[in-house]
């Protein structure tokens, strides 16, 4: 049957020209047998399968000719999932769906990866007959929807690996990962913060010099508990001189340092310049046993209550004693602690030793000597917490029974 431009339906494109070994009848020749099942007529076009003249509908893209406009677009289905996707709708709304990639399996001109010409010269290859013709058209919509899902699932990774870009990838969020890079400083990624908590460094220990330059605060009419405490340990006696063996207490409650104490005891009496000048005596500390004496650091009024047993009279004054009806040296607290005005507060330390080279130098016998020579060194056994002035003459403050050694 003729259409209305005059061709018969189903033929090729002839040029009318009669059939070799013939005369021309004005009537075109019928494609030979079996030129459907192989998509090829003369002239090298291929044959259209549901009998429409072929066009750029189907071949445009192949022989060059802009498509036309109209593509059959996806489902709706497909196109509502492609908007639930994460990143998808990202740019202005214009009414429609955005179009769809192209598939992962076309060529760059739109006609289908790896497809080859055939000896004919199109360029169709045997997708569109691999349903047997009647179905070409089929293929050209599964590789549409095809390329629809593939494009989504590439815009899915396209935006998973944009998350972990932003994101700082690998599962890290907020800053960027150790050992990092700061792209815009070029340091690294762990910074110091102004805000950062600095550890504090372990409080270095006091020398013993140190302890002994300091003063502690202690009240001078402090009444302590009246309890004495044996400091524990012992050190030998470093001579081999006369040997007094003692022991150190130490009132409760007075919040001072027994072991500094009882140091500072043992160092001062057996120093060449204190009462073991030239080998004559030694002296050991114990904590147990039977001392010859025992040196006592106890409150001012506690000092005061046994330095009365001997009938001496501390409080007044707020000094120490021997008390010699017991076995007690009597060191008041707060005249180690604090000091004395004849001394200053910059020689707390050689106070503190003649406190203690004075006091037991009674208990070895010496009585009380002042000064004879204005300018001179004033004796050990001088009070020189009283002061340095006696009778009008003016001594210096002197620690050691032999100062010079």
């Amino acid at each position: 049957m003729e259409d209305s431009s005059g061709d018969t339906a189903g033929d090729g494109a002839d040029t009318g020209a009669p059939a070799p070994g013939g005369s021309g009848t004005g009537r075109r020749r019928r494609a030979p047998e079996g030129a459907a099942d192989s998509g090829q007529v003369r002239g090298g076009h291929p044959q259209d399968s549901e009998g429409k003249a072929p066009g750029p509908e189907r071949y445009g893209a192949w022989q060059g000719v802009q498509p036309r406009p109209r593509v059959p677009g996806p489902r709706k289905e497909f196109v509502e999932a492609f908007k639930e996707l994460p990143g998808a709708g990202a740019g202005p709304d214009t009414g429609s769906a955005a179009p769809a990639a192209p598939a992962a399996n076309s060529g760059a001109d739109g006609s289908p990866a790896g497809g080859r010409q055939s000896a004919g010269g199109n360029g169709d290859g045997a997708d569109d007959s691999a349903d047997g013709g009647a179905d070409g058209s089929k293929g050209g919509k599964g590789r549409t929807f095809t390329g629809i899902a593939a494009a989504a699932v590439t815009t899915v990774l396209a935006v998973v690996v944009a998350g972990q870009v932003v994101g700082g990838g690998g599962g890290h969020s907020g800053p960027q990962a150790a050992g990092a890079v700061n792209r815009e400083t070029g340091a690294g990624a762990v910074s110091r913060g102004d805000n950062r908590v600095t550890p504090k460094a372990a409080p270095v220990p006091l020398t013993y010099m140190q302890k002994m330059s300091k003063l502690y605060p202690l009240a001078p009419k402090l009444k302590a508990s009246g309890d004495f405490s044996v400091v524990p340990g012992s050190a030998v006696a470093p001579g081999h001189g006369h040997k007094y063996r003692y022991r150190v207490d130490i009132e409760k409650g007075m919040g001072l340092d027994g072991t500094l104490f009882a140091d500072a005891v043992q160092k001062t009496l057996n120093d060449k310049r204190s009462w073991a000048h030239n080998g004559a005596k030694t002296f050991e500390r114990v904590s147990s046993g039977d001392p010859d004496f025992v040196i006592t650091l106890a409150s001012p009024v506690t000092t005061a209550h046994w330095c009365a047993k001997s009938g001496l009279d501390t409080l007044e004054e707020n000094v120490s004693c021997d008390s010699a009806a017991t076995d007690r040296v009597m060191i008041n607290a707060y005249r180690w602690a604090q000091g004395s005005t004849t001394y200053g507060d910059s020689k707390i330390y050689p106070y503190r030793q003649m406190l203690i080279n004075h006091e037991v130098g009674h208990r070895l016998g010496h009585n009380h000597v002042s000064c004879r020579t204005p300018g001179a060194l004033a004796p050990v056994m001088q009070q020189q917490t009283k002061s340095l002035d006696i009778d009008g003459i003016k001594c210096r403050a002197n620690p050691w029974v032999y100062p010079t050694g």
